[in-house]
């Protein structure tokens, strides 16, 4: 079931986030940097103030008690323009139930909730991008960002604005 979240899905959600984050990211190993910037971003009070913020949507998907994935937007965001809408900040889906149909369930809903023209950042070496670019998402441009010293290669797809 998709819903949007509440506060007390915030601790799930931060666990699930630093779960889903050190898998994609720390595929060579846990580094200091890597667990400084995880552990101080994913945080329960995050989420709750996110509820909070009218420029944020927060949707999660649960199965019975289980938090299985979620999807958090930034309704003010571009990228560049206008025309690429608004920012899909998040799509976590905890990695035993990707595969399912999860994912694909999430951006089906945030986009019937706030329309159909949307972009993200996804890492270079994420396989997320055939994900969603078999959803119908487009390459536009790169965005890095640095942890430490290390920079952070992504790929910007953008959703019906092409």
């Amino acid at each position: 079931m998709i819903r949007k979240a509440n506060e007390s899905d915030c601790m799930n959600i931060a666990a699930l986030s630093l779960a889903v984050w050190f898998q994609t990211y720390c595929m060579d190993g846990i580094r200091t940097e890597n667990s400084e910037f995880a552990i101080s971003s994913f945080t329960e009070d995050y989420f709750k103030k996110i509820l909070l913020d009218p420029r944020y949507g927060l949707l999660v998907f649960v199965e019975g008690i289980y938090l299985r994935g979620y999807v958090l937007v930034n309704l003010e965001s571009r990228f560049q323009s206008e025309k690429t809408g608004f920012e899909i900040e998040r799509l976590y889906v905890q990695g035993p139930f990707q595969g399912r149909g999860i994912g694909k369930k999430l951006l089906s809903e945030i986009i019937s909730r706030h329309g159909n023209r949307c972009w993200l950042y996804t890492w270079v070496k994420n396989r997320s991008i055939a994900f969603y670019e078999k959803f119908g998402f487009i390459d536009i441009g790169q965005y890095d960002f640095k942890i430490g010293k290390e920079t952070i290669k992504n790929r910007v797809l953008a959703y019906g604005s092409a």
